[in-house]
């Protein structure tokens, strides 16, 4: 029985929602003999293409191969430029960096910390002396959606690809106005890249997927995620297969394989189920902590649905005697394991370096790195692991006041 002291309660960052389905099917693929790429993997791409409703999906071992092969697929390459949210996980610019490309970095928006779309046609502009803009990977930040109107007009205007950094999508939606239609993240760009990693919404342990409506982009990336070997390769060592294959790029080992897919087969199907978690979760943490002056939470912004992947919250270190860092090691003495999302890339020595950035030159996404921090949230927290949060929160918040003299 979990224990009801509070000083006893620990919180991990994240446990995946892993149940006998996916257990079972793992094991059956292991009795089966065939471990690798096989039908389990082209089960799950047909499956995810259905669910995010798109033509064409591609199963990867992260979302950093889909990156990657979107970006060459669509024929990125030396001296190209690349616009990219400087608040961002690693690999959406250093997937550009693979190609010898340069990434164009652009601030994020204060209330939803994803790309400011209005900053688009400036950043454009000044990325054109580092070579053509080619693209754009917009992220949809800790799982909600951004400002998809302006930023397919700023694409159109400079003729520019879209590539979406889905990582912390699935589900999310976005809709026009009260009376469009919803439309699923994947929708907006010529590709999409989605992370299966163990703390995404629907987890393979490792893995990603790459999807498009785009039948030779599909073709391409196929076959460059196996070492550039001709259309189907994998089938080589089945019945149905042939010793003989080609070599018809020089291509990449990025392959998913039938033990991810058999957890990700049964996670898709239970996707909506973790998303509602999810959601419940997230509306707990708002309901809680809502009247806490020296917090500012997330929202779900109009006409998005939200993936709640992240949940983070904001301090207003005016009004606290408390700075980030030693916020987040009060809840690691009280058993909670939080994180932060994330350093901005220009702040990062290899871009700071290389491109001669400095903190100020994005100065929203350097001002939120100091004030942000991830809480835990995932399916399957108990109430006393969340009412664990919330009172340590409230206390650590209460204790470092900045009272006015």
């Amino acid at each position: 029985m979990p224990s009801n002291n509070p000083q006893e309660i620990e919180v991990p960052f994240h446990r995946a929602s892993i149940t006998d389905a996916e257990i079972d099917a793992v094991v059956n693929v292991l009795r089966s003999g065939w471990i690798t790429s096989g039908p389990l993997v082209k089960q799950f791409e047909q499956e995810f293409a259905e669910y995010i409703g798109c033509t064409h999906a591609v199963a990867l071992n992260s979302c950093t191969a889909g990156l990657h092969l979107a970006l060459e697929a669509l024929g990125i390459g030396r001296g190209d430029a690349v616009v990219v949210p400087t608040m961002t996980f690693a690999a959406t610019a250093e997937v550009v960096r693979y190609l010898d490309a340069n990434p164009v970095f652009v601030d994020c928006r204060e209330e939803d910390f994803n790309m400011d779309t209005a900053q688009l046609p400036d950043v454009i502009a000044k990325g054109q002396s580092t070579g053509p803009v080619r693209a754009i990977i917009p992220v949809h930040y800790g799982g909600q959606i951004g400002d998809v109107r302006h930023l397919k007009q700023a694409a159109a205007a400079h003729d520019l690809t879209i590539v979406e950094d889905a990582a912390h999508c699935c589900p999310a939606k976005f809709r026009d106005s009260d009376d469009s239609d919803w439309q699923n993240v994947g929708s907006i760009g010529d590709v999409a890249a989605f992370s299966f990693y163990a703390n995404k919404t629907i987890t393979t342990g490792e893995g990603g997927m790459a999807t498009t409506e785009d039948a030779a982009l599909e073709e391409r990336m196929r076959i460059m995620s196996l070492h550039g070997m001709s259309r189907d390769a994998w089938k080589r060592f089945s019945k149905e297969g042939s010793y003989y294959y080609e070599i018809v790029a020089p291509g990449y080992k990025y392959n998913l394989t039938d033990i991810a897919a058999a957890i990700g087969v049964h996670q898709l199907k239970r996707a909506d189920e973790l998303h509602r978690e999810r959601c419940r979760i997230a509306e707990f943490y708002s309901a809680k902590l809502g009247d806490i002056e020296e917090l500012i939470l997330p929202r779900q912004m109009q006409h998005r649905l939200h993936s709640w992947h992240l949940y983070v919250i904001r301090l207003k270190l005016d009004r606290l005697t408390i700075d980030r860092k030693a916020f987040v090691e009060a809840l690691r003495d009280l058993g909670i394991t939080t994180s932060v999302h994330w350093m901005p890339l220009h702040m990062h020595p290899y871009y700071r370096d290389k491109y001669g950035y400095r903190p100020e030159d994005f100065p929203v996404a350097a001002r939120l790195y100091d004030e942000i921090f991830t809480l835990p949230l995932f399916p399957g927290m108990t109430e006393a692991q969340l009412d664990h949060v919330v009172s340590s929160i409230r206390k650590i918040v209460a204790d470092h006041l900045l009272l006015s003299v």
